[in-house]
């Protein structure tokens, strides 16, 4: 599908760059690690961790953030560059990470053979159309196990959708050749809900800057729109967690397979 192609080579484009969006992406790591495994943890009796498919892995930030608080985490993502660079940070860091360029769409797994699926950091709203929305969470909810439990966060887009704003703040990063800078331009489309995005990056180069740019397109989807997609997938006690609530950077949603 061409849109699929167009956010594979986005994050293509963006894997070698990705940790610069965080001021420090370890710790961007662990701490995002240790509010999904608290958000695991009250949901399910997992013991010695969980079986988790992260099904955006992207280049393994939440994926081994889960993996160094005792998790069997899979991960799959539509980039294959982004999916053989968190295989290569995960095993710097000594976290077993079986990973494989996936659509979220087509799952590479049978049936019942996860007790966690997550989504995290905005990786759902790629997909445009509600088929397309309702396809992945069918998807998700096949690969889980009765009783398994579905994590999925997105930016905060009831608000976003009233402001429509047309950028982001710039996000520095160090670095030992200096500081980069990250910043995002958004274009909305005339039906209010999706946006075409340019994600922007200074990075020092020698004396100047190389800038580079990628673009993408999202669907600004609300909590009750993805409410309802995963209720009409098939999903159970769908549930949201605000940041305060979660310690996640986003809102959370959480939903059960009966």
């Amino acid at each position: 599908m061409p849109e699929a192609s167009e956010v594979a080579r986005f994050y293509d484009q963006l894997a070698a760059d990705y940790h610069r969006v965080y001021a420090d992406w370890d710790a961007s790591m662990a701490r995002q690690g240790r509010a999904l495994d608290a958000v695991i943890q009250a949901e399910l009796e997992v013991g010695g961790g969980a079986s988790v498919l992260d099904c955006s892995c992207g280049i393994g930030t939440q994926a081994i953030g889960l993996g160094l608080c005792g998790h069997r985490v899979t991960g799959t993502d539509i980039s294959a560059s982004a999916v053989s660079r968190a295989v290569r940070e995960a095993a710097q860091r000594g976290v077993p990470l079986p990973a494989a360029a996936a659509d979220m769409r087509r799952l590479p797994f049978p049936d019942g053979r996860f007790d966690v699926v997550v989504s995290a950091d905005n990786s759902l709203p790629h997909l445009l159309t509600a088929h397309d929305v309702r396809t992945a969470l069918t998807e998700m909810r096949r690969v889980l196990r009765g009783g398994g439990l579905l994590v999925v966060s997105t930016r905060p887009y009831d608000e976003i959708r009233r402001a429509r704003p047309a950028s982001t703040p710039p996000q520095l990063a160090a670095s030992p050749h200096g500081r980069s800078v990250s910043f995002q331009l958004w274009d909305w489309h005339p039906d209010g809900e999706r946006y075409d995005l340019e994600h922007f990056q200074l990075v020092p180069d020698g004396g100047d800057w190389s800038v580079r740019v990628r673009r993408t397109t999202y669907w600004a989807l609300t909590q009750g729109q993805l409410t309802r997609f995963a209720v009409e997938a098939g999903f159970t006690d769908v549930t949201w967690r605000t940041p305060e609530r979660s310690g996640f950077f986003q809102p959370v949603l959480t939903a059960r397979v009966g």
